[in-house]
């Protein structure tokens, strides 16, 4: 006995959008809906499977057992089952059997649109709903200002699991205790954003959240979906955006999953070539497929929409950009024109960002793009990707790669950390230092610093402030604001009790300083990602292993001078050139001794003299402290 009912949420209209490619709204019309029909309360299920022969709801309800809750198929040819099972509530548990066409498969699968999921290991969906009062009415009203290019934008990089943990009871935080911590912490640390490593639920937790399985589904390893609301509300409260990580360059082949979800290569594209990936074992989204299209789509919108996100943060971009990607000659094939670029992707890259930035205002969506590809961060009107902000993969090399010589061989390797420079305003960049610099030997970003553990925290020190006075918006791994020591792990928490000792808590506390130092000052944010934001005073003092630049805001006269000593030798009467006379007041140096530093400080204020250096009319003597920065406002 089949005791479901015909019933659908779904238009003709909607049916012509999905196989298009332009229907962005899919959550509220597949998968599990707590609905009333007829005065009789229940659930609808919706779900694709054209290459099924039937598609069962099995679940608690009726002991997971097959044929009593058959869904119709659609006679449009969609390929979507449907139909209305009365009595069933929220918090019911259910899969979708599936006997599919192709020589008799069967699947049991979770459902793609599940707004819930059992805690993993164990996978089925729950039927839930996605009700919250909402209490960050005021951040929602400024985020059109408050979170646009020209604003301030420094990232807090999280992993939930690892963030801290509650020792005593060996296990995660749950989203509600983050709620008061995190939250509390980050304000306290002056991060204008947070950016969650994946949150969407994922069965294996090595991944780190990568592998994912329920894309609309919150992980409920740290508590249910309105926990994360209110998680996300505290921190609108508190002033401060939220990024999500997502995920749309490849899944997880869990046989709950949606790999070969139908019997067929519905989610992944058949050709081994396009549909597998080699690094990560896991398999890649057909893009060139309407209804997959709209899948992903409709699952950033869902983001955006329900849980209040102000950001997407688009992981490993360049892996979908590439055919060629870590493929080797005759494991990939050129597009329609020759290329090695995927054509497929890039169109449904572009449709995503003007989705995106249609539907939603004052948000960003940031690329994570290591290769030279051109415009990411360009309008797609003007031909390009259409993203916000890409990740500047080059200068974080570059950076880190200077930062680890000894100083005494600096000067030959002064181009490394100049280079930026040459291509800094080719895309709206994002400085990162995140979390996959810290893992896989890697070192810490502090255990990379060469020289003494007074060099070392120095260097440190010096790193920050130079990443904070560079052009672009900044992003910052948990644990690299206090120095940590050891390597990132996944499965435990930050090492918190460095800060008992004076030289992380001097990390912090400079780090905090830099994030006001930031936020305070318009000409290192306001033009961040203008040519026009800075200028060289001198970037080829090799034998001192010293650069000097300006940082401008709108305000003509608004200049900011920063000056970087990349060796230990104290230099006391360093010259430079300045564009206009008056004095100079140091705002800010990374020599401090509440940063741990040896106090070598320019206290008083600076007469600029009428005398030429670098090339200017004028210059002043300051004092440019070992393995430090300094920075100046003109008076």
């Amino acid at each position: 006995m089949n005791n479901v009912q015909p019933y659908s949420l779904l238009t003709d209209f909607d049916i012509s959008l999905f196989k298009a490619g332009k229907h962005f709204q899919l959550h509220e019309k597949l998968g599990a809906h707590l609905v009333d029909v007829d005065g009789v309360s229940g659930t609808y299920f919706a779900v694709w499977a054209p290459s099924a022969k039937s598609v069962c709801v099995i679940g608690d309800f009726n002991y997971w057992t097959q044929n009593e809750h058959t869904l119709y198929v659609r006679w449009d040819e969609s390929g979507i089952w449907e139909g209305f099972i009365p009595g069933i509530q929220k918090g019911a548990l259910y899969k979708y059997k599936i006997q599919s066409h192709n020589h008799g498969v069967a699947t049991e699968k979770s459902d793609p649109f599940a707004f819930f999921c059992e805690r993993p290991p164990n996978t089925a969906s729950v039927v839930w709903n996605l009700n919250y009062k909402w209490k960050d009415q005021t951040w929602m009203g400024t985020r059109a200002v408050n979170n646009q290019l020209d604003r301030p934008i420094s990232v807090y990089e999280v992993h939930l699991g690892s963030w801290r943990r509650e020792v005593a009871q060996k296990r995660f935080l749950t989203y509600m205790e983050l709620a008061d911590q995190l939250v509390d912490y980050v304000k306290e640390m002056g991060f204008t954003h947070v950016e969650f490593m994946p949150v969407m639920e994922y069965p294996y937790d090595p991944s780190w959240g990568y592998q994912l399985v329920g894309y609309f589904a919150p992980t409920s390893r740290f508590g249910k979906p309105q926990e994360l609301m209110y998680l996300i509300d505290k921190l609108h409260i508190a002033g401060i955006g939220v990024i999500l990580d997502w995920v749309p360059s490849h899944f997880p082949s869990d046989a709950h999953g949606l790999g070969f979800f139908d019997g067929s290569h519905l989610y992944e594209h058949p050709d081994i070539r396009k549909g597998y990936h080699p690094d990560w074992k896991s398999l890649i989204f057909n893009y060139g497929r309407n209804e997959v299209r709209s899948f992903l789509i409709s699952n950033a919108i869902f983001w955006l929409q329900y849980y209040h996100v102000d950001g997407l943060r688009v992981d490993a971009v360049a892996s979908m950009l590439y055919l060629d990607y870590s493929r080797n000659d005759g494991e990939w094939e050129p597009n329609v024109h020759g290329g090695r670029e995927n054509l497929e992707t890039i169109s449904f890259l572009r449709d995503f960002n003007e989705a995106v930035y249609a539907n939603f205002d004052g948000v960003q969506t940031i690329a994570e793009e290591s290769t030279s590809f051109p415009m990411v961060s360009r309008p797609t009107y003007q031909g390009g990707l259409g993203f916000g902000m890409k990740w500047m993969m080059g200068w974080m090399h570059d950076t880190l790669h200077y930062f680890e010589k000894e100083p005494i061989y600096r000067s030959y390797h002064q181009n490394d950390i100049t280079f930026s420079m040459t291509y800094a305003f080719t895309e709206n960049f994002m400085l990162p230092l995140s979390h996959d610099e810290v893992v896989y030997g890697k070192r810490t970003i502090l255990g990379r610093m060469p020289g003494d553990d007074w060099q070392r925290f120095a260097n440190l020190r010096l790193l920050y402030g130079y990443m904070f006075t560079h052009p672009g918006a900044k992003l910052l791994f948990m644990g690299c604001e206090f120095g940590q020591s050891e390597e990132w792990k996944f499965d435990s928490s930050l090492d918190w009790h460095l800060l008992q000792h004076d030289s992380h808590k001097g990390i912090k506390r400079l780090v905090k300083d830099l994030n006001a130092l930031y936020r305070s000052e318009p000409a290192l944010f306001e033009k961040q990602f203008e040519e026009s934001s800075f200028e060289w005073i001198n970037y080829s003092d090799t034998q001192n292993c010293v650069i000097s630049y300006i940082r401008k805001g709108n305000d003509p006269k608004d200049y900011v001078v920063v000056t970087c000593n990349f060796t230990p030798e104290l230099r006391a009467n360093y010259r430079i050139g300045l564009p206009k006379g008056g004095s100079l007041i140091e705002i800010f140096n990374s020599d401090k001794k509440g940063y741990g530093g040896s106090e070598n400080l320019n206290s008083e204020a600076i007469e600029i003299a009428d005398s030429p250096w670098n090339g200017r009319h004028f210059s002043a003597e300051v004092i440019l402290p070992p393995l430090g920065i300094a920075v100046f406002k003109f008076k």
